[in-house]
């Protein structure tokens, strides 16, 4: 098998005539006439051969601008990071009837019987949604009917990490059972992340994408990718996973925007401006947004997006004219970043364009630092970058600690490059090498890579080799979509602007 199955694309007016199915443990979409008894008379073999393991990944995201004043209904824009989130799918024999999620990043395991499950609750004609639907909030009920199996995961961990482990564990249990059926085959789900997780980058979103692919996949709903895929189809199939992710993304953070799981599913970069939670966002991707080299910066310092969020809330409570003014200014930069990127003439290498980029970024973090949302660690990298004349730096995400991005200029010398990172090293923040604007979600089906030849076979992708990866470079080396070595086999879901 050479990729995932290719269905027919379905139009919105055949969903009325049509019913979902359980076939050999595998949802599909069956004529009504079918449905209901009339099955014309076929050949079946007396079982289908086991599903091969396959792997999803999904890249992090940068909030180039517009943070914060996204969620007063202004416009964002977000880049696609090249560290990513990897999912390894493996299928149990059929007499094995558990799910398992693994996440060795967090020190997180788990193996829930499937036929303990509230199959019947999340199958009821007034709660069951099917993988076409678009899902807006959480069915208490249904969040309720998943405490049993929750409260039992890691018994002896408390504090933040048991939060982690939490929302992990729902936002995979939800859409499992949102998606999937109780005759589904039981599986090994094994998530590795080359993101730092709570450092304003997208992990969650990352993962959520991973695992919302991952269960269309095995529910054989999506078609592709492949080149010559139409770009509507493309662009359908993305948008698929996209709506499930922010269904996980619902599990996890209560109120998201949306928007990190659309660059996680989309890739390159997005113009994000959401006004109506009950209706999808509007989310303009940015086909002609370049790759982008970024020197990415950790703080370490722990932050929580709701107290920023709330930081601004509260300011807009109190002072609403002024800080409707820095939203709208915030807006404005976003805006004018989006013409800049837009216009046909525009060339990242050139230090003119550069330049302009680099003036709106500094805009941009002075505006967020107004806002009360910067902190000392923030400033300090900011300090460095600015004294050794390489870039230009901004807060990423939530800011109160995070992460920081520094655009660097088109002629930056390696020698001085090194020179501020043994600055940051020093100083104890954690920096990565990366670009923006690159891939979104893709799959690796089966998991085997080619590793640069034209060979049968190639290097498969087990359980042992997955989870003795060792850290980010471990895991880059063995799977990495985008790292020096060769790693063929991975194909993407692309919309191209032609």
């Amino acid at each position: 098998m050479n990729g995932p199955v290719n269905l027919r694309r379905h139009s919105s007016s055949e969903y009325s005539s049509e019913r979902l199915e359980v076939i050999n443990g595998v949802a599909v979409n069956m004529p009504a006439t079918i449905a209901n008894g009339q099955r014309p008379k076929v050949d079946r073999k007396a079982s289908s051969p086991m599903m091969p393991a396959f792997m999803t990944s999904a890249p992090g995201k940068v909030i180039v601008y517009g943070e914060h004043a996204v969620v007063h209904g202004k416009a964002a824009m977000a880049a696609a990071v090249s560290l990513r989130s990897y999912l390894l799918v493996t299928a149990l024999s059929k007499s094995q009837r558990t799910i398992s999620l693994r996440f060795p990043d967090i020190s997180f395991s788990h193996t829930w019987d499937i036929d303990d499950l509230p199959w019947a609750l999340f199958s009821k004609p007034s709660k069951k949604k099917f993988y076409y639907d678009l899902v807006t909030s959480l069915d208490p009920e249904l969040v309720k009917s998943l405490q049993p199996h929750l409260t039992v995961i890691s018994p002896h961990v408390t504090g933040e990490q048991r939060k982690i482990h939490y929302s992990a564990a729902i936002s995979f249990l939800y859409l499992f059972l949102s998606l999937g059926s109780q005759s589904f085959p039981g599986c090994i789900y094994t998530l590795r992340s080359t993101l730092p997780i709570g450092a304003g980058l997208g992990s969650s979103a990352s993962i959520s994408v991973c695992l919302s692919s991952a269960l269309l996949l095995q529910i054989r709903t999506l078609a592709g990718p492949h080149p010559d895929q139409p770009r509507g189809e493309a662009e359908l199939q993305i948008e698929r996973i996209n709506r499930w992710a922010f269904v996980s993304e619902l599990c996890i953070h209560q109120n998201p925007s949306g928007v990190d799981n659309t660059v996680a599913a989309y890739g390159k970069a997005v113009h994000f401006k959401r006004h109506d939670y009950s209706k999808p966002p509007t989310a303009m991707p940015l086909y002609r947004f370049p790759e982008l080299p970024l020197l990415l910066v950790n703080t370490k310092q722990s932050r929580s997006t709701a107290i920023e969020v709330g930081k601004v809330t509260k300011l807009k409570r109190t002072h609403p004219e002024i800080t409707e003014h820095i939203l709208d200014a915030i807006d404005g930069v976003t805006e004018s970043a989006h013409r800049l990127i837009s216009d046909p003439g525009f060339d990242p290498e050139n230090q003119a364009s550069a330049e302009v980029l680099g003036d709106l970024m500094n805009v941009n973090h002075g505006l967020l630092a107004a806002l009360g949302v910067s902190h000392p660690r923030l400033e300090r990298i900011r300090e460095l970058v600015d004294s050794a004349g390489l870039g230009w730096t901004k807060l990423t995400g939530a800011g109160g600690g995070g992460s920081a991005i520094t655009l660097l200029r088109p002629n930056t010398k390696p020698d001085q490059l090194k020179i501020l990172e043994s600055q940051l090293d020093a100083e104890d923040f954690e920096r990565f090498g990366a670009t923006v604007g690159g891939d979104g979600v893709g799959v690796l089906w089966p998991a085997v890579l080619r590793n640069g030849t034209d060979e049968e076979g190639g290097e498969e992708i087990d359980q042992e080799k997955f989870l003795k990866a060792d850290g980010r470079e471990g895991v880059e080396k063995l799977v990495g979509v985008g790292v020096q070595e060769k790693r063929e086999g991975w194909k993407f879901w692309r919309v191209s602007s032609e």
